[in-house]
């Protein structure tokens, strides 16, 4: 299956949406407190249950059985948690796992017409594109914001909040038990280092500050992220420039998979042979889906970054 490339613009653009939803698209009311499962998938438990994000508040008044996801980071939740079942439809992004009913629909430009065609219980997003929450509440389908943990312990919350929103409260509980020992494992067993790292997007220069999950990741391995003080908005993702890298003198860069260079072409660019990554060969190439999602495959994210960095430098003691 063809992989829609994610461009770096509009990475940037996701995050600055998600991070206008503000810290406190939280779960509010929630009243339910065990769901189980009946042999024809339909999820039963104590209903109605209250969700509230920058979608608005809504009371479900029993389990939703047709979900539509316009969050790759969503999607994987939610198959995660256990409600693959209940989702009828998912952007063109959300193609993990293989089993999501991927579709043309988009979530940096949805179009309500072609959400409501799938007849949506629940519609989850990541953010408010085309005034998208007005169209749907207008016709009172329920919206839940998902957005982008700004750091490891909010991811644990989006979870057991698609937990809450789907009657899945047993099942996201264990998923975020089982996450956050994986989690916990993999930085234990990485070395803490101080290494200067720049996690760049794209060749427009966006990088990963510490103020988004990707960058609390170098934070919590102890590593030095060189874009933290390009960051003064907290945005997450400021945009550096080469001047401003090659002063900071990384001693790793990543890059995902999902830009159109290599990590050969980063070794090459002019000017940047005095940096200390660029000299030694440090550039480190990640699975970009991996990197840019919250969900149950971030252990492989921390791990190998985890493992680049031992390569670099000495364990701080």
């Amino acid at each position: 299956m063809h992989r829609p490339t994610l461009l770096t613009a509009i990475i940037v653009a996701l995050a600055f949406l998600g991070a206008a939803c503000g810290d406190d698209d939280t779960a509010g009311e929630r009243d339910a407190t065990t769901t189980a499962p009946t042999d024809d998938g339909v999820v039963e438990g104590d209903f109605p249950v209250t969700i509230e994000s920058a979608g608005g508040t809504w009371t479900l008044e029993s389990a939703p059985q047709r979900i539509v996801s316009l969050s790759p980071m969503a999607t994987e939740v939610l198959f995660a948690i256990g409600a693959g079942p209940q989702v009828v439809a998912v952007d063109a992004y959300s193609y993990h796992p293989e089993e999501a009913p991927v579709t043309d629909l988009s979530g940096f430009d949805p179009n309500v017409e072609a959400i409501t065609a799938y007849e949506p219980d629940l519609v989850v997003i990541v953010n408010d594109a085309n005034e998208l929450i007005a169209g749907l509440t207008a016709l009172d389908i329920p919206v839940l914001v998902s957005a982008a943990p700004v750091d490891i312990d909010s991811g644990y919350a989006s979870m057991a909040e698609l937990g809450v929103a789907t009657g899945r409260i047993d099942e996201a509980a264990a998923a975020v038990a089982s996450l956050r020992a994986e989690i916990d494992e993999a930085l234990a067993d990485a070395p803490r280092t101080t290494a200067r790292i720049y996690h760049e997007l794209g060749d427009s220069l966006y990088s990963a500050s510490s103020f988004g999950f990707v960058g609390a990741v170098y934070a919590e391995l102890g590593a030095i992220n060189i874009a933290d003080a390009a960051d003064a908005d907290r945005s997450g993702f400021p945009q550096l420039t080469e001047e401003y890298i090659v002063e900071a003198d990384p001693e790793l860069i990543v890059i995902t998979d999902q830009v159109s260079y290599t990590a050969d072409d980063v070794l090459a660019r002019p000017g940047w042979g005095e940096i200390t990554a660029v000299a030694n060969g440090d550039v480190l190439v990640v699975n970009a889906d991996i990197a840019s999602r919250w969900g149950p495959r971030l252990p492989e994210f921390i791990t190998a970054v985890a493992d680049a960095l031992a390569g670099i430098t000495a364990p701080v003691s």
